[in-house]
């Protein structure tokens, strides 16, 4: 299997979402829970930041020509406007 640094951001959640529904349940021991927990929030941290470095690059893509961020955040369930 490959470590958490070589997964893609999909197959993180993927994973992400298989724990959270193996916790759902509530059929596992204390201690095998616990260490999805763990696991879950290590996930949850590292998506995260993978988005933050997304929206960080999405930022420098975008800036005018001085510099400046041309973007507005959108809306829930807005769609953005070919301009």
């Amino acid at each position: 299997m490959s470590t958490p640094k070589t997964k893609s951001f999909e197959s993180s959640l993927e994973e992400l979402e298989r724990i959270v529904r193996e916790l759902e349940q509530g059929e596992l021991p204390l201690e095998k829970s616990l260490e999805l927990f763990e696991q879950g929030v290590k996930l949850s941290r590292e998506c995260q930041e993978r988005l933050n470095q997304a929206e960080r690059r999405i930022e420098i893509l975008i800036r005018d020509n001085q510099g400046r961020p041309t973007m507005k955040p959108l809306e829930a369930g807005e769609v953005a406007d070919n301009e």
